[in-house]
């Protein structure tokens, strides 16, 4: 079980934090990764595009002339393919582009990305993020404070937090989820991760190992 230090917030004394094994010291696959962010990526299409077919094309209901004796090409109709304005072959259509990933691996793609960010040393822990106000120019010297100003952040926080929320999401590369929404992608464009102590155990709280699956 590793030990991290945390950080105080101003004149709060941090202490430290016990962080669990199975999250925070999972194995590493790049794999998975790739399977995760794909599905995330995958699932963000909106899916929407479409061409018509030459029976959606309006028109082309003469033949435009006589089969034989002309010395041109025969033709059926002005909507097929090969004429301007006719219906497309083989375009796309609408359709949704999710696909499933079966639990247990999105569960070890998050918890490798969380360890990864442990071992390059780019996790930060802090006693609390409460802001009395909407107020960029604060999480700013908070960032500041850390030594993480001007570096990608994503900020980690256990629960609704408007005053947090809002007022992170005007600075550039930095970004605000709540637990239950951690998620690969996030951790991995991110170069540094930063969590509140609250945030660490409903991240434990979500991710640990059921105490059967251990045994």
């Amino acid at each position: 079980m590793a030990t991290l230090d945390v950080k105080g917030v101003g004149k709060k004394k941090g202490g430290s934090v016990d962080l669990d094994a199975s999250v925070f010291e999972a194995k590493v696959k790049p794999h998975l990764f790739h399977a995760e962010v794909r599905r995330q990526l995958a699932r963000r299409r909106s899916g929407t595009h479409s061409t018509r077919n030459r029976s959606a094309v309006s028109g082309g209901g003469a033949k435009p002339w006589r089969q034989k004796g002309t010395g041109r090409a025969r033709q059926g109709s002005t909507r097929s393919p090969q004429w301007a304005g006719g219906g497309v072959v083989f375009g796309p259509v609408p359709r949704g582009y999710e696909h499933g990933l079966p639990k247990k691996v999105r569960r070890a793609a998050l918890c490798g990305a969380l360890s990864h960010r442990l071992r390059e040393e780019t996790l930060t822990v802090v006693d609390s993020l409460e802001l009395d106000e909407y107020k960029t120019g604060r999480v700013v010297e908070i960032l500041r404070d850390l030594g993480l100003e001007g570096q990608s952040v994503l900020i980690v926080i256990d629960e609704a937090n408007p005053h947090v929320e809002v007022s992170a999401r005007n600075i550039p590369h930095v970004s605000v989820v709540r637990v239950a929404g951690l998620n690969v992608y996030d951790v991995l464009r991110h170069g540094h991760l930063l969590l509140t102590r609250a945030a660490v155990s409903a991240v434990e709280s979500r991710l640990a190992t059921e105490p059967e699956a251990r045994a």
